[in-house]
């Protein structure tokens, strides 16, 4: 039997697997995630497997040559502490060798390692958990400003949504994003002006819990914590059962507004960059699409 370590792209027939190993980790993977990030860098994520046996992932996708971020880094327990993990760490790092700032969370226990290899501590990210519950019936008697409408699926006026993502994102996303919002596995509202303009958007998705089906928001983008407030409670009215978000550090709005509804937090991870640290800060943005993506 084959026994060598090789790392290759990712191919459809590993997604169900990646997806276990990010479930057993606690990454909670959104339905059709991984596909996503795969279809925005197509060289960008990898399987390492023992012969034909997968025991390794990790993604280092390049948006473009400004921005680049690492992340669904796994390597099976089994095949833990043989330097299978180094490899296809470098074979990330090689991948975006050339992009002038590259990201990624760190989990509390790796801080040091990711610092050994050049990365810098930017902002804490927190992720939140809510059980709904008829709470949610509220969203009944929050006021919406004048001239704004709450608008969903296909009607959303993309161009738009792009445009607003862009002014607020460390970096433009078009592929990303315009997959990420017309994923149906996913539902997505905006509040949209009489010109057509956005002031908000966000997505919900279903998601894999370590021991249960769940929901997860991201991203959330919104002018302000009031329009962040509609746009989580609209999600979350015709929905049941647990759902998680992870707001950004640099955001001081939103950890006051996701108490404030009733959310807890229960994890921490740090962003780090290495290379050109990114000057604009996510002030607007009250959740990440994903962690594995920035």
């Amino acid at each position: 039997m084959n026994s060598e370590f090789t790392i290759r792209p990712v191919q459809p027939v590993d997604i169900p697997v990646i997806n276990d190993w990010a479930r057993r980790e606690g990454f909670a993977p959104g339905s059709g995630d991984i596909g996503i990030y795969r279809q925005t860098d197509r060289q960008g994520i990898w399987t390492g497997c023992l012969g034909e046996d997968p025991v390794g992932c990790i993604a280092g996708i390049r948006y473009n040559h400004a921005y680049g971020f690492i992340g669904l880094y796994i390597v099976r327990p089994d095949q833990r502490g043989r330097g299978y993990g180094v490899r296809l760490w470098r074979e990330a790092l090689d991948h975006l060798h050339d992009v002038s700032c590259v990201g990624l969370e760190a989990a509390e226990n790796r801080i040091d390692d990711y610092s050994n290899w050049g990365f810098q501590p930017a902002s804490a990210t927190t992720r939140w958990q809510l059980e709904i519950d008829s709470r949610i019936n509220q969203i009944r008697s929050l006021e919406r400003p004048e001239g704004l409408r709450l608008i969903h699926g296909d009607d959303i006026p993309e161009p738009k949504v792009q445009i607003y993502d862009a002014d607020r994102e460390l970096n433009p996303r078009p592929h990303f994003l315009s997959d990420w919002l017309h994923h149906p596995a996913g539902v997505v509202t905006a509040l949209i002006d009489s010109q057509q303009d956005c002031h908000g958007f966000a997505r919900i998705r279903p998601c894999l819990l370590k021991n249960e089906a769940g929901w997860r928001i991201g991203p959330l983008l919104a002018d302000s914590p009031e329009l962040a407030e509609l746009l989580i409670m609209d999600l979350l009215s015709a929905r049941q059962g647990l759902v998680i978000m992870d707001s950004p550090g640099s955001n001081a709005l939103a950890a006051p507004l996701l108490e404030k509804l009733g959310f807890k937090a229960v994890g921490r991870t740090l962003r780090m960059y290495r290379g050109v640290m990114p000057s604009r800060q996510l002030d607007e943005v009250y959740g990440l699409a994903c962690l594995e993506l920035g």
